[in-house]
C-alpha cells in the first residue's frame, strides 16, 4: 500500500511540474542580406562620357562605348548602351522608353523619377518596374544635343521581385550615383 501510495504520489507531481510551461511555436525567421560597404572609382575609358561606380562592381567596355557593370556576388549586370544624337534624339527617347514599357506585361507597376543638372548638362529619367519583369530598373540620360546614354538592370535568375528586391535597391544606388556622376567629354 506505501508503495502505490508512493508512485501515485510520484505520478502526480511528475504530471503537475512538468507541463507547467506553455509550448509556443518559433516565431518565423527573416532573410537577412548583408552587402558589402560601397566605395566608387572614377570609369574612364576614350569614351565621350565618365562615370563613378562602386568597387564592388566589374565594369568591362567596347569599341562601341557599351558598358557592362557586373555584380558577381547578386548574379545581376548593368548593360548600358551610348549612341550619339544625329538629329535624332527623339527617336531615341522612343526606343527607351519602349525598352521600358516592354516589361509592362509582367510588371505590377512603373514609376519614373526624372533627372536633371543643367550644370552638367545632363538630364533624363531613371524607371522603376516593380513585379516580375526581366529589367527591375532602366534609365537613360542625354545632353540633348550630341550624347544618348540607356541602360537596363539584369538578374541572372528567373525574375521573382520580392526576392531581389533587396539587390535591386542596393543596385539603385549606385546607378543613382552614376547619374548624379556622369560627365560629357567633348
Amino acid at each position: 500500500m506505501n508503495k502505490r501510495i508512493l508512485i501515485s504520489s510520484l505520478a502526480i507531481i511528475l504530471l503537475t511540474t512538468s507541463c507547467s510551461e506553455e509550448t509556443l511555436p518559433k516565431p518565423k525567421g527573416f532573410l537577412r542580406l548583408a552587402y558589402a560597404e560601397t566605395n566608387y572609382q572614377k570609369v574612364t575609358s576614350d569614351c565621350p562620357y565618365t562615370f563613378e561606380f562602386s568597387t564592388n562592381a566589374v565594369v568591362q567596355s567596347n569599341e562601341k562605348c557599351w558598358v557592362n557593370i557586373s555584380y558577381p556576388k547578386l548574379k545581376a549586370a548593368l548593360n548600358i548602351t551610348y549612341r550619339p544624337v544625329e538629329n535624332n534624339l527623339r527617336e531615341l527617347l522612343q526606343e527607351s522608353e519602349k525598352l521600358t514599357y516592354n516589361h509592362a506585361i509582367k510588371a505590377d507597376g512603373i514609376s519614373a523619377q526624372p533627372f536633371d543638372d543643367g550644370a552638367k548638362k545632363v538630364y533624363g529619367s531613371l524607371s522603376e518596374v516593380t513585379g516580375n519583369a526581366a529589367s527591375p530598373l532602366q534609365f537613360h540620360l542625354t545632353d540633348s544635343t550630341k550624347h544618348f546614354i540607356t541602360g537596363a538592370l539584369y538578374f541572372k535568375v528567373q525574375p521573382n521581385y520580392d526576392s531581389i528586391l533587396p539587390a535591386v535597391k542596393y543596385v539603385e544606388k549606385d546607378l543613382k550615383h552614376l547619374m548624379e556622376t556622369l560627365e560629357w567629354r567633348d
